[in-house]
Formats: structure tokens, sequence, C-alpha cells
């Protein structure tokens, strides 16, 4: 990949690797911590092993956008999800184990081919993306500490 974007972050949980880890593999649990304005619908039956494949989709009104992604490298605790569209690159989950609960890492990797998107992305949504990334993060949290 050519000059990656990357955003990378983290946070604590207190809860089970094996908790944390439902929060990004099952869809119920799922839909309960990503953006609104995001929906991931798989591409046949629900699975995250690899290979699988999803439909995120941005909820926006006429042109809503679908980055078709691919679960690339699955293990207890860890997903990656690699896609090429609009967006190319890979989207990392991974539980590290801590003595009193897990450390969720999420690192998301991309490249936008097309300069005018790549301009778009750079002047309107990049900041907004790394926010909502890291509420994301707070939202699965709440989530994997309730379970």
């Amino acid at each position: 990949m050519s000059n990656p974007n990357v955003y990378e972050q983290s946070v604590f949980i207190s809860a089970t690797a094996t908790d944390v880890e439902r929060c990004f593999t099952e869809q119920q649990l799922m839909h309960q911590w990503l953006n609104s304005a995001l929906v991931c619908e798989p591409v046949g039956e629900w699975s995250t092993t690899q290979g699988s494949e999803f439909d995120f989709k941005l909820k926006i009104p006429v042109l809503a956008p679908t980055l078709r992604s691919t679960v690339i490298a699955r293990s207890p605790g860890l997903i990656v999800w690699g896609f090429d569209g609009f967006f190319r690159g890979c989207d990392r989950w991974e539980c590290q184990l801590e003595a009193n609960g897990t450390t969720l890492l999420n690192r998301f990797e991309f490249t936008i081919p097309n300069p005018l998107v790549s301009f778009g992305f750079k002047q309107f949504a990049a900041s907004l993306t790394k926010k909502d990334m890291e509420s994301q993060l707070q939202r699965l949290k709440q989530v994997a500490e309730r379970l």
C-alpha cells in the first residue's frame, strides 16, 4: 500500500477476551456499537470465518455507498477485514489479554485510489472518521462490559 492512511487506537475493557470478541463477531452485538449511519450486512449467511464477505453500507440518502469486505484473517481474538473498493486496505480488531480484562486494538489502514474521493475524504471526513472510530471503541467497551 503506498502512503496508507492509518488510524490506530486501543481501549482497555473490563471483560474477558471472549466477550470482547463476541462484540465484533456477532451481528446483534455489532449493531449495538457501530455508528448508526453504518450497516454491516453479510453476503449470504452471517459468518466471521476466513473468506466470509460483508457489505458495509453508509446510510447516506441517494448515494448509499457500499464497501464489500472479506474476512482475510481469523483466529481466536482476532479478525481482519480486507476491502478493495473506494477504499483499499484492512480493518484489524485484536484482543490482547490483560491481568484483569482485555485491551482491544483497532487498526484501520487504507488508501483511496481515486484522487477526487481521496481529496474529499481528507477535506471533509478524515477527522470525523478518527473521532467516530474512537467513539465506536467506547461504545463497544460499554456493550462488552454489560455481557
